[in-house]
């Protein structure tokens, strides 16, 4: 067993930061005993309140310190005088679990909630339920395309979880202390003849598992580092010896990480041979092993809905939300889509036969959760008419979704969930905001945040939209449904409330009226009045407003899943220039009901539409109201376009730059336009870069830059060259004067 040194704290220095540490091991624990691991399986194996597999237990035994501890604990569960395991009661099952410390090389990371509601580079695997002669076993499946999305997925949940939070500094001051949640599960692999891997996942502590591996990795280790030592750690394999009976992929990736921990503590020994163990020794010791429940037993109630092999994970899901959306919450977004999407899987599981919708339910629980694309909206709906497109299944799903039988069933699983007594329509859009906005989350991630506060503000669940009796109608064009809907056809109408109502909050149209500011002229990033967001698609929507209905088809219309429109950014907030090339993204218009096609233009150029105009839309009497009643009353103007070239870029003219050197005899002017060639190159291959890092950057929803003291540095130096180019910005020119005479 390992020992604490009975000394002084030690100062380190970590990065920027000095961290004492309080305690640290001078000895590390032994690699365990063959003998001792085999307890853990034959005790295991034995007892009556675990059910987990043969292999899976040797992934228990592998994992632990002190796999004797662990025997024991099986052993004496099957006493009268009652279990060691720990337990965990939940709506229909208890959960049971081992405590023990475990090898930090021994644990995979699981499927990370707080990144779930992101727009992932690599798909999460595929989650199913083991069960064993109708009882539930506690281990998943996860299902991965081949060993390479596996790797890629480890990668993305260290990096993508050191980008929101780190507990380094607390770590390395303290150790790991508070237990991680952790559960076996077989990796298995689509690709042909991919041999299943066993190991254990940690579902909850995956911030602590991913601090660890950056402290292992070093102070002046990028999460990308960090995500790298651990795919090469965890996935690394040893090869098999001709001389040895053959061994399974298991066998052969846990001997390698077996491998890796020999060689930590050998390096351990050298770096903590003096009277202060050093910074090295201090990193391995903090992190070589971290407390851990293990589940090894899951026990279905009799009043259970579900299916054998599915109470293990809902009961796991259960303990993870009771403690992440009761006590020590996730973000809201992440909440939102972890209690929508199990909310919608219990129905899916306990509901939908009963009602004749098993097969229709689990498609759209499987849209909802990206296991479908858009692509498959058509199949699902079973009408060939749907186009496959993104707005198009937030259409379908938030109309599935709003059914009041479906609507009131996951209301309640919901309220279950998140322990709450009662769920308003703001609540429960909340819930769906993040299952609609999943397939434009990355590409539109700077209003990600403003679109999912307007989902919480009431999205666009209007009146209308919540009543029995209506179904979408499939269109290729939006604004073929104005006039049925004009015309009395509810389907049209409550069709174009759901997709222009989405289109105009996903593009920063439509926002929560937290914090929006009044004005009674047509200015951006101002409204006429405040109102919910699903009063406004409620409004816009409402029976004979050709002005809101309109506004909502050209929207839908107009609406493109992979950028954001010219209208949605901060340019337009701020009162700056918006951007020339067509190619920086769409524009969502002004509407007139006037014009030949609805598009309100002056001088021939289409106006865009600002939050002002929806919310006028919405409701012309009460804005114009307001504007009445306002002292000094202000009219409503319409700006005119810019003209083409007069946000001209000026002529820049930066200076000589360094000083003249000796051996340069050019005239002094030659050199400043060298200089100023030189410049341009330089901003031509900046703006290059910029635009590369943008390429890379569609789709994804983790940001950028994760360094900032790196984004700061780039930002202060981009701030000094635009002063210096204000600085010399050349003179106002001046009427040219007449050509001289040819005489002169």
């Amino acid at each position: 067993m390992s020992k604490s040194a009975a000394a002084q704290p030690i100062t380190v220095e970590w990065g920027k930061e000095q961290v004492v540490v309080s305690d640290v091991a001078r000895e590390l624990p032994d690699a365990s005993k063959v003998d001792d691991r085999a307890k853990v399986v034959r005790a295991g194996t034995a007892s009556g309140l675990a059910s987990l597999p043969e292999d899976a237990w040797h992934a228990v035994s592998r994992a632990s310190i002190n796999p004797e501890l662990v025997a024991m604990q099986l052993r004496r569960s099957e006493d009268a005088g009652g279990s060691l395991l720990l337990e965990e009661h939940v709506d229909g099952a208890t959960l049971r679990s081992v405590h023990t410390r475990v090898w930090l090389t021994e644990l995979f990371p699981g499927i990370q909630p707080r990144t779930g509601q992101n727009a992932l580079d690599e798909d999460d695997p595929q989650v199913l339920g083991m069960a064993e002669d109708g009882r539930p076993q506690a281990i998943l499946r996860y299902r991965y395309r081949d060993r390479a999305h596996l790797r890629k997925h480890i990668w993305q949940t260290v990096e993508g979880t050191l980008t929101l939070n780190s507990y380094e500094e607390s770590i390395l001051a303290r150790r790991v202390t508070r237990a991680l949640i952790v559960h076996p599960a077989v990796f298995e692999f689509e690709a042909e003849g991919e041999e299943p891997v066993h190991a254990l996942v940690a579902r909850d502590g995956i911030t602590r598992l991913a601090s660890a591996w950056k402290i292992l990795a070093g102070p002046g280790a990028t999460q990308a580092r960090a995500a790298e030592l651990a795919v090469e750690t965890l996935t690394a394999e040893r090869e098999q010896p001709p001389n040895e009976p053959p061994k399974s992929r298991s066998q052969r990736w846990a001997l390698s990480r077996e491998q890796r921990r020999g060689a930590l503590r050998e390096e351990f020994g050298r770096e903590s041979a003096g009277e202060v163990p050093s910074l090295r020794a201090i990193q391995i010791a903090q992190t070589y092993a971290v407390p851990a429940h293990i589940a090894v037993g899951a026990e279905a109630h009799h009043t259970g809905l579900l299916p054998a092999a599915d109470v293990f994970d809902d009961a796991l899901r259960s303990i993870l939300a009771s403690v992440h959306v009761e006590f020590k919450p996730w973000d809201a977004a992440a909440q939102n889509l972890e209690v929508a999407t199990r909310a919608l899987k219990l129905v899916v599981q306990t509901r939908a036969r009963e009602w004749g919708m098993e097969e229709l339910l689990g498609e759209v629980y499987a849209l909802a959760v990206g296991r479908r694309g858009e692509s498959d909206t058509p199949d699902i709906f079973q009408d060939a008419r749907i186009p496959g497109s993104s707005l198009w299944r937030a259409v379908y799903l938030l109309h599935v979704l709003t059914r009041p039988r479906l609507f009131d069933e996951l209301r309640g699983r919901a309220k279950e969930i998140k322990n709450e007594r009662r769920m308003t329509i703001k609540g429960y859009a909340g819930l769906l905001g993040p299952v609609v906005d999943k397939p434009w989350r990355g590409q539109k991630k700077s209003v990600v945040k403003q679109a999912l506060k307007a989902w919480g503000n009431g999205g666009v669940l209007s009146k209308d939209v919540l009543c029995e009796g209506w179904i979408p109608v499939p269109a290729d064009d939006f604004t073929s449904l104005v006039e049925p809907a004009l015309n009395g056809d509810d389907d049209a109408r409550c069709t174009l409330a759901l997709a222009g109502g989405t289109a105009l909050i996903a593009d920063k149209l439509i926002t929560s009226n937290v914090g929006s500011a009044l004005s009674t002229r047509r200015e951006p990033g101002k409204v006429p009045f405040r109102a919910d967001a699903n009063i406004v698609v409620a409004g816009l929507a409402r029976e004979g407003n050709a002005l809101g209905l309109w506004t909502l088809a050209l929207a839908a219309q107009r609406f493109q899943a992979d950028r954001l429109p010219r209208n949605a950014g901060s340019r337009q907030e701020f009162g700056l220039p918006g951007e020339d090339d067509a190619s920086a993204g769409y524009q969502h218009v002004a509407v007139d009901l006037e014009a030949p096609d609805r598009i309100r233009r002056v001088e021939g150029t289409e106006v865009p539409l600002l939050t002002w105009d929806v919310v006028y839309a919405s409701d012309e009497a009460r804005a114009q109201k307001a504007v009445k009643d306002a002292q000094p009353a202000a009219p409503v103007l319409w700006p005119s376009p810019r003209q083409p070239g007069e946000q001209g870029e000026p002529e820049s003219e930066p200076g000589a730059g360094p000083a003249q050197e000796e051996a340069d005899e050019r005239p002094v002017g030659q050199r400043i336009a060298d200089q100023r060639q030189s410049l341009g190159r330089s901003l031509d291959q900046a703006q290059g870069a910029l635009a590369k890092l943008a390429e890379l950057d569609q789709g994804r929803s983790q940001p950028l830059f994760t360094d900032r003291d790196e984004w700061a540095g780039l930002r202060e130096s981009a701030i000094h060259v635009l002063k210096k180019l204000e600085d010399f910005r050349p003179p106002m020119e001046e009427d040219e004067e007449a050509e001289p005479d040819g005489d002169a």
